[in-house]
């Protein structure tokens, strides 16, 4: 079964912070990663010490597949809009691929909660 992986969840696991092992365990399932995710990913590295080459690799070596963000995606998260939750619209559409995959979603941010189908890292 897939297991999608929020960008903060990943950045955990290259880091090697609290909460990395869980993410560790998810590189032995099916780890997918949404195509927004590995753009805020490739951000979070701009400009760093780590070459995203390296992280692109490590993707490539954990067999993360990279899923496309889609038209029902982009609607879903569209509809999950609160304001008052703070989930911007990178979180909303991994959430929203969470859902269309019928899968788990691993995150490190807190704001997400821990209902459904989200599963905190901390």
């Amino acid at each position: 079964m897939a297991i999608v992986i929020d960008a903060s969840a990943m950045i955990a696991l290259l880091a090697g912070e609290r909460g990395s092992a869980v993410v560790q365990e998810a590189m032995d399932a099916e780890p997918v990663m949404s195509a927004a995710q590995v753009g805020e990913l490739a951000g979070f590295y701009a400009g760093s010490l780590v070459e995203w080459s390296v992280v692109s690799a490590l993707l490539d070596a954990w067999g993360v597949r990279i899923e496309p963000v889609t038209r029902q995606d982009a609607q879903r998260a569209g509809l999950m809009l609160d304001r008052s939750t703070g989930l911007s619209l990178g979180d909303r559409l991994c959430l929203a691929l969470a859902e269309r995959l019928d899968a788990q979603v691993i995150t490190a941010d807190r704001a997400w909660g821990r209902a459904g189908r989200v599963r905190q890292i901390r």
